[in-house]
């Protein structure tokens, strides 16, 4: 029970220092026209990985360029460091 919850304090703490977001990525997937359906059947994106990206929860360095590459967009198009 107490490692347990040592895991959860320092989750939140972690959670609450910084964040990163990518709520650039669904407006550079509107200019484009790449919808959450395409990148699933079209281009193979695991639907967790969305789920992962909608919560901006942390994703592979691997998945943002898999992102860029499918977008032809830079990094900062997909995501950006928000300070808490």
């Amino acid at each position: 029970m107490i490692i347990y919850r040592i895991r959860i304090i320092c989750k939140q703490k972690v959670g609450l220092a910084s964040m990163i977001s990518y709520e650039k990525l669904w407006k550079t997937m509107q200019k484009k026209g790449v919808t959450q359906y395409a990148l699933i059947k079209t281009y193979h994106i695991s639907p967790a990985q969305i789920t992962r990206l909608k919560r901006n929860e942390s994703v592979s360095t691997h998945t943002i360029e898999t992102f860029c590459r499918i977008l032809h967009c830079r990094v900062e198009d997909v995501m950006e460091y928000v300070e808490d």
